[in-house]
């Protein structure tokens, strides 16, 4: 349960298509301190496409308190993870870059200004720890990696500036673990700990209760653990 707003939560989803923007949505309209949930659906919000992010602002029935982009591509669309630097593809990168950094950027130039100027208000977008620099000790999947650093020191850049009007607000990068969803199925057999859709949901719904704005522009894990840049 979020208890640490204010006033009952208008919360956004940009991905309530996917296993972890789905379930975000589903943990949040259980949840009594949320008044309204509203779901955009990659059909409804395209994150490359300015103008969708502007028209789905436009139709919000009252300003945010919560905006999670629960998005993310790591395959698919002729995009597969680099396994070594012969296989970097400049379509794929420019691709990969397009959804995984461009597109919570361009969300959050849309929605972070509709947001309450009092009170806790958080904007939250999914990363991963692959893109962290420091953590970097396999290599391999180039553009992931690097589109998740870019998202990383996007989601920095933002706080900074969004921090100087909105002091209360928390603006925050989060990797939701390796997750039992299409986008990790084909790499599930290494992973250490795999978790459920809703698992990692009820989870990043805690870290976000639980953030302040002195943590404003970091990646925190889902178990609440900073990572590293």
């Amino acid at each position: 349960m979020l208890s640490s707003f204010p006033n009952p939560v208008h919360a956004v989803i940009i991905g309530a298509g996917g296993g972890i923007g789905a379930a975000l949505a589903a943990r949040l309209e259980a949840d009594p301190a949320v008044a309204l949930v509203t779901r955009f659906t990659r059909e409804a919000l395209d994150l490359t496409d300015p103008a969708s992010i502007a028209a789905a602002t436009a139709g919000l029935a009252s300003p945010p308190d919560l905006v999670i982009c629960a998005t993310g591509l790591l395959q698919g669309q002729g995009i597969s993870p680099e396994r070594a630097l012969k296989d970097l593809d400049a379509k794929a990168l420019v691709h990969s870059f397009a959804v995984n950094a461009i597109g919570p950027a361009l969300v959050a130039q849309a929605f972070l200004p509709m947001m309450p100027r009092t009170g806790k208000t958080v904007f939250a977008a999914l990363s991963a720890r692959v893109g962290s620099i420091s953590d970097n000790r396999l290599g391999g999947w180039h553009s992931y990696r690097a589109a998740k650093a870019a998202l990383n020191q996007l989601i920095r850049t933002i706080a900074i500036e969004h921090a100087r009007r909105w002091p209360e607000a928390v603006v925050c990068a989060l990797h939701p673990g390796t997750v039992d969803t299409g986008l990790s199925k084909p790499f599930q057999r290494s992973a250490t700990m795999l978790i459920t859709p809703d698992e990692s949901a009820a989870h990043l719904l805690g870290v976000i209760d639980g953030l302040a704005p002195p943590q404003s522009g970091r990646l925190f894990d889902w178990q609440g653990k900073e990572v590293a840049p």
